[in-house]
């Protein structure tokens, strides 16, 4: 196998800490992403190195397998499922059956054939189907820092949206969403990279004050990551919550958590 680079082709791919089905997920891919295949481990696992720079393994059975394909996925799959959780059907139409489903995050093409209100969707093995419009996005792989206020509010928009996700180790997706997986896949989705783990990296962000923080920053806790919203209120996802729920830093309000409040560690900001 002389390929070097995959397409997960899956509604969501897990991305385990070791090369067996039942082992922890470390990460979880979406569907379209292309990941840098770094090692043959046998029995169809491989090791694998995501373009935000995560590494784990991933089955055979998860991937198409195929640099040329793959490097035209790359340049050609310029949208993204906005939408928490979007069916593609054979037709434009409700009726029938659904022939993949995809999530929030996950990367298509858009043919140039549009319905009703539906597109039609080219999927990374090249067989076609049919996605509400409304439900299609511009995939973002760029930002611009000068553009502060605007992205700060996207950030914290996008995370919003996965209010009520239930919480899943190591998910990132709709169906199931972990601390960091929720804050980096926010970022991710307005063409930021940032470190997936609950902890701040310095190429990726840099330390700055309680005083300091804004929309969209990260606060950073033992084993936690959460976003900040403003009006000390933050976003993140918890076990302990059963998900994605909104708290306060403020001990005054009805959904301050006072282990989470007296114990940060650090806080993250791109800006």
């Amino acid at each position: 196998m002389n390929s070097k680079l995959g397409i997960l082709n899956k509604t969501v791919v897990p991305i385990n800490l070791y090369p067996k089905h039942h082992s922890e997920m470390a990460d979880e891919g979406l569907y379209g992403m292309v990941v840098k295949i770094l090692e043959d481990v046998g029995e169809e696992w491989y090791y694998i190195e995501t373009h935000y720079d995560y590494k784990g393994y991933v089955h055979g059975s998860n991937m198409i397998m195929d640099n040329t394909r793959a490097a035209e996925w790359m340049d050609n799959a310029d949208r993204v499922i906005i939408h928490g959780v979007a069916d593609v059907m054979p037709e434009a139409s409700y009726k029938g059956y659904v022939k993949k489903m995809l999530t929030r995050g996950a990367i298509i093409i858009a043919t140039e054939n549009e319905k009703d209100g539906w597109t039609e969707i080219q999927l990374s093995d090249n067989s076609k189907g049919w996605v509400r419009t409304n439900f299609i996005g511009n995939r973002i792989t760029s930002y611009n820092k000068n553009k502060e206020m605007e992205l700060r509010e996207n950030i914290v928009k996008t995370a919003m949206l996965y209010l009520g996700t239930q919480y899943r180790w190591g998910g990132k997706s709709p169906l199931g969403i972990d601390c960091s997986g929720l804050c980096s896949i926010a970022y991710m989705l307005n063409g930021i990279i940032i470190y997936r783990d609950a902890i701040r990296k310095d190429e990726y962000m840099r330390s700055i004050t309680l005083e300091e923080i804004k929309s969209g920053d990260l606060l950073f806790f033992p084993g936690h990551v959460a976003m900040y919203i403003g009006n000390n209120k933050y976003i993140h996802s918890s076990a302990g919550i059963d998900g994605v729920k909104i708290n306060s830093l403020n001990s005054r309000d009805s959904d301050y958590k006072e282990d989470l409040a007296k114990t940060i560690t650090d806080i993250g900001s791109i800006f």
